[in-house]
């Protein structure tokens, strides 16, 4: 039986329902790289229900607990319960943005999450998102855990970058002959630091006779701070979303979305945030059948099968990494998988659905080196199989797992299905 949205954010309730079985342990990433009962689902959940008692005061300790779970949502995947750990746990951070306040860097990287055209302006100075923190480096060695820094060259662990973002550098409407059209949601990610991925995209629609809507007034998704407890920067960006999407959505086939925390935000994570404000929960759930992710639209809803059935087959291997946004919660894999599989070898590692580490801005910049730890085995995993590329869907994981290669002196190279894809087609 589904669970009300006052069932399923009441942590007595999630407490109480929790049997202490234990199968979450195994599978827990933090518990993984920190085996302490307090950092593992049961004992998030136990803390939680003594915190909506008043048991608990939430100290720096109890903060700094809260604050170490990955949100990868292992726990809900194998729980027999399918207590949802990771909601409560995104609900009790805005409990302490509240009591604690957000540092400085946060509240200035939310702000731009806020304010593209001061976000573009930085971009055009040579600011972009670094990997693996939002870090500053002062040379390319330093892994210190911080925020943010003009491009280095030479920086293996970002991509080319040039001046101009994906949304900037193409126009708002293209026309490609076809009958049909979509919009692109890119994502941060996609818009300043991976801008292939969306050049990808068009190509692949391009191919396809599928015209392109670019929706130029976009904002972040809300996820880093959805994940950090900033509710107000989720709040806003969220309901700017909603209102443009809505001024449009009637005249595309879909909003395709080639990130999976993008996506998973936009169509699950919207609908959580919004559960007691019922107006705007409705809206969001209007909006879900038409979100997608791009991979899932594309092997689902275009003749894109045949069209890289008839192309040749590479030398090349790919190993795939099922990003925690995608496979556990929407459910994507396979189409990704499908895609690929015409054109190249896939080579599966021994376990493809362990989260890659990223765990969002407070894991990246205050625990980093958790992060550094769970992406130790995922690189392993990655070099066991001897691909020559690795792939996932999402360009957070894209970033630490390329960290955690670097760190592994490992030579092979991350790209994303869609670029994987747009190469088959333009060969």
């Amino acid at each position: 039986m589904a669970k009300s949205p006052e069932e399923i954010f009441d942590f007595t309730l999630t407490s109480d329902a929790c049997i202490k079985c234990g199968k979450c342990i195994p599978v827990c990433t933090i518990h993984n790289v920190n085996a302490d009962e307090v950092t593992s689902p049961r004992g998030f959940i136990d803390l939680l229900g003594a915190y909506k008692r008043g048991e608990l005061e939430l100290d720096s300790t109890a903060k700094d607990i809260f604050e170490s779970c990955f949100l990868c949502t292992n726990c809900v995947d194998v729980c027999p319960k399918s207590l949802p750990t990771d909601m409560i746990i995104e609900q009790v951070r805005s409990d302490i943005a509240q009591q604690y306040g957000i540092a400085w860097f946060k509240r200035a990287f939310f702000y731009l999450l806020r304010h593209r055209t001061t976000m573009d302006f930085l971009f055009k100075l040579g600011y972009v998102f670094q990997t693996c923190g939002f870090k500053i480096k002062k040379e390319i060695e330093s892994m210190e855990p911080r925020f943010s820094l003009p491009i280095i060259k030479k920086d293996r662990l970002l991509p080319s970058m040039g001046k101009t973002s994906f949304l900037n550098a193409n126009p708002e409407y293209i026309s490609n002959g076809g009958k049909r059209q979509v919009a692109i949601f890119i994502g941060c990610l996609g818009n300043y630091n991976y801008t292939e991925i969306g050049s990808g995209l068009l190509s692949i629609l391009k191919h396809l006779d599928i015209d392109v809507f670019i929706p130029k007034k976009q904002l972040c998704c809300g996820a880093p701070a959805y994940f950090t407890g900033d509710f107000d920067t989720v709040n806003h960006n969220a309901k700017k979303n909603i209102e443009y999407f809505e001024s449009f959505i009637d005249e595309v086939e879909a909003i395709i979305v080639p990130e999976a925390t993008c996506s998973a935000m936009l169509s699950v994570d919207y609908e959580h945030f919004f559960h007691d404000q019922p107006k705007w929960l409705q809206r969001a759930v209007a909006l879900k059948s038409k979100i997608f992710m791009a991979t899932e639209w594309l092997e689902k809803h275009t003749e894109l099968n045949a069209l890289l059935a008839s192309k040749n087959r590479s030398d090349l291997k790919v190993t795939y990494h099922d990003p925690c946004h995608a496979r556990k919660m929407q459910g994507i894999y396979e189409e990704p998988r499908k895609l690929i599989g015409y054109n190249y070898d896939i080579v599966e590692m021994s376990d493809p659905n362990q989260c890659c580490g990223f765990g969002g801005v407070t894991m990246q910049t205050e625990k980093f080196h958790f992060a550094q730890a769970a992406g130790r085995p995922k690189a392993a995993m990655i070099e066991n199989t001897k691909a020559d590329i690795v792939s996932a869907e999402c360009s957070a994981c894209r970033m630490q797992i390329n960290n955690s290669l670097y760190e592994a002196d490992s030579k092979t190279v991350f790209k994303n299905p869609i670029e994987l894809i747009a190469e088959v087609l333009e060969r």
